[in-house]
């Protein structure tokens, strides 16, 4: 299997300051997609000569499945856009000095330094990146001025750029500040850990927190080989800084996989093995009764209501705020009307959460 090749760009159909989506052409004669983070490569032009990573679109892969620029032959020189002393990334060839909140000369490390508890904040704690549009819909239907606060960790992408679904939803402004922790990078404020993360959005006044990785969530269909075991820490985090921790269940009723039938085996993992300390755990009322007295009783013998306090609640409200502005609902190449349970559970946790804060 290949890892790089070599190719140059045929015509740039994406142009930001953070992210460059070209169509590139190899060597070989392939005609594809790319990506180029122009903060670790500098930009590229049309006709540049590029060197390509190919491995996630040899490896068939869904999100990440487009090449990579790596590096611009044409032009191979890049600047440094920050002047920051933490790197992320740290020793790759494509490591990356970024300004975080917490070092000596933000505006924000003194505000932080004085700032060791959330005060009851609300986080909305998402296991999927594809959560973040009905949760951030849901906090907004109840509170439209609310300011939301998107911290994106680094268990899956790592560039926050990659997600086109960020860009709508603060075009939209569903979502209003975005804060990349650990080595997640691109967000609008940058910090070295999840703790800081959330110590970061009460110091920005956030009304409420979404706490969630970029896309390209992983699993290998074992117990614990998936990211989103980081919800279990996580959870144990927000609540050890005096937040609300009010996690999101993945559910399904349409994913053909058993294990993810119903409440996904993730969530159960998360909730009776991996944290400590109990959240609240919204479910979602669904139109389908049958649907709904299955997730019951697996609450029931899952042990999920001995260890969380279980509460349910009316979603659609978000998801009908979604329609209105135009942004699509989609995960794992399922949208709404598919499985409906999947993006209503996000968007009830979230309403919920907002709720009790009023």
């Amino acid at each position: 299997m290949q890892r790089f090749v070599v190719g140059y760009v045929k015509r740039i159909l994406r142009d930001t300051p953070q992210v460059q989506e070209l169509e590139v052409a190899t060597e070989e004669g392939e005609v594809a997609k790319a990506i180029c983070y122009p903060d670790l490569t500098g930009a590229v032009r049309q006709d540049d000569m590029v060197a390509l990573n190919v491995v996630a679109v040899e490896l068939g892969l869904g999100t990440g499945g487009y090449h990579f620029v790596a590096a611009n032959l044409t032009r191979p020189e890049c600047e440094a856009t920050q002047s920051g002393h933490i790197i992320k990334l740290r020793y790759t060839p494509m490591q990356v000095n970024v300004s975080t909140a917490e070092e000596e000369g933000s505006p924000l490390r003194d505000a932080l330094l004085r700032t060791a508890n959330l005060d009851g904040l609300p986080v909305i704690l998402c296991p999927l990146h594809s959560f973040l549009a009905p949760a951030a819909a849901g906090i907004k239907t109840v509170k439209p001025c609310a300011k939301v606060v998107y911290i994106m960790t680094d268990s899956a992408a790592l560039p926050l750029a990659f997600s086109k679904l960020v860009s709508l939803l603060k075009s939209a402004e569903l979502v209003d500040v975005t804060i990349t922790c650990g080595q997640a990078f691109g967000g609008d404020v940058e910090c070295v850990n999840a703790y800081t993360a959330l110590l970061c959005a009460k110091v920005l006044e956030a009304d409420a927190v979404i706490l969630a990785s970029g896309p390209g969530h992983l699993g290998t269909a074992s117990p614990l080989g998936f990211s989103g075991v980081e919800m279990g820490w996580l959870i144990d985090a927000v609540n050890d800084l005096g937040g609300k921790a009010v996690f999101a269940p993945r559910l399904s009723f349409a994913d053909p996989r058993p294990r993810h039938r119903g409440i996904s085996h993730h969530t159960v993992t998360v909730l009776t093995r991996l944290c400590h300390t109990r959240a609240t755990v919204v479910f979602p009322f669904v139109s389908d009764q049958k649907q709904e007295m299955v997730l019951r009783e697996q609450v029931r013998v899952s042990g999920i209501a001995q260890k969380h306090e279980v509460v349910w609640a009316d979603g659609s409200k978000a998801i009908e705020l979604l329609g209105e502005l135009g942004i699509p609902l989609e995960s794992m190449g399922r949208h709404y009307a598919d499985d409906p349970v999947f993006f209503l559970a996000p968007a009830a946790a979230a309403l919920w959460a907002i709720q009790q804060r009023r």
